[in-house]
């Protein structure tokens, strides 16, 4: 199965790190052991901006999450931001899906026959998937498939789905998009677990087309990438480590400080099964497409699989240019290191970890 373009977009509005900490102070005492915490969370993050759907800290303006008197944070409900999802992650998902078609040589929107989107941050219906197929003017008769609360590891079962049905229909030809508007549920908080997710969460979207069908002659400096296997697992007693919860005012994210280490424990073992049913030892790998949890999650997950520093100098860069857009994310990844001129037969470890705590990966091949 192959990835035959990839695409991602970003809302306009991004704000920097630092900027971010400030609002997310107000209202602390500043001298607070929380406060300090926050403080020094954010300036070695390793994020320098995030964007977002919410343009009020920029434009200074009343608005969703900004009071009239210009400091004061506003609490919505999660009806309110919901409401806001409805309309931006559709404006964001028809932008990246037409971005995908564009790049996608030799095929075209009447090609489609399956969409699947992806995202946690949000619900409505008719769904992503429904208006996806309207706004890009696809067939009504496209199936569609819309994959929903899985977290930042969201895309690989969404890529695994695809493929089983490429597998199933060679004719078959899926758009695949994920869009996350994770900066709708941010609020200030004392809590020490949630400090590090609202430290992290970004807004973002990605998508790609998936075919068995071979790449044509494509640029040479943007090679095509095959997807060869996938596996799944679950860290054991690890779902509470990383969870979303429903609350009244957004959606509650706990992304425990255990979380790194709990991947660094359990990473390598993972890494290895995959490689050895495919008869490769992990020194045969040439690129790690890390999903950018966080820096601490990077720095544990290199430290585990015994990897150089420049080993996730990729990742560290989406990490640092958007933050952690949820499902989005490892498809930056991936575009990212096609944009580095990726040479024919290299072969990629890609790695996502979500809620439970789920490690999902999968090895491609660049074509």
């Amino acid at each position: 199965m192959y990835l035959h373009a990839l695409a991602t977009a970003v809302p306009p509005t991004a704000y920097a790190q630092e900027v971010i900490g400030q609002i997310m102070l107000r209202g602390m005492d500043p001298k607070s052991k929380p406060a300090r915490l926050l403080q020094r969370i954010y300036a070695h993050s390793g994020i320098a901006q995030r964007h977002s759907v919410i343009t009020d800290y920029a434009t200074g303006a009343e608005g969703l999450f900004l009071d009239s008197d210009l400091h004061s944070l506003k609490s919505p409900s999660t009806s309110q931001r919901n409401e806001r999802y409805t309309t931006e992650a559709r404006a964001l998902l028809r932008d990246v899906g037409q971005r995908a078609l564009a790049r996608a040589p030799g095929l075209e929107r009447g090609d489609i026959t399956h969409v699947i989107t992806v995202s946690c941050t949000g619900f409505f219906a008719p769904g992503p998937d429904f208006y996806l197929v309207r706004d890009l003017d696809l067939s009504p008769a496209t199936k569609r498939v819309h994959i929903g609360f899985m977290g930042c590891c969201a895309a690989f079962p969404a890529l695994r789905l695809a493929r089983d049905i490429t597998l199933a229909d060679s004719a078959a030809v899926v758009l695949v998009a994920c869009v996350e508007l994770c900066t709708l549920h941010l609020q200030p908080t004392e809590n020490i677990d949630k400090i590090i997710a609202t430290s992290l969460f970004a807004d973002g979207a990605a998508a790609v087309i998936v075919s068995a069908r071979e790449p044509e002659a494509e640029d040479p400096t943007r090679r095509a990438l095959r997807l060869d296997a996938f596996a799944t697992t679950i860290s054991p007693d690890s779902e509470q480590d990383m969870a979303w919860t429903i609350g009244d005012h957004g959606f509650d994210m706990v992304l425990s400080t255990y979380v790194p280490r709990i991947l660094q424990a359990n990473v390598p073992a993972i890494v290895d099964a995959l490689l050895a049913e495919s008869g490769h030892l992990r020194t045969a790998v040439d690129h790690w497409a890390i999903h950018p949890g966080g820096k601490a999650i990077l720095d544990k997950v290199g430290a585990g699989l015994d990897l150089d520093v420049e080993a996730l100098d990729v990742p560290r860069h989406v990490l640092r240019q958007y933050g952690n857009m949820s499902s989005a994310t490892i498809l930056f990844v991936l575009e990212e290191f096609q944009q580095r001129r990726l040479e024919r037969s290299e072969l990629m470890l890609a790695l996502a970890f979500g809620p439970g705590l789920t490690v999902e990966s999968a090895l491609i091949s660049v074509v």
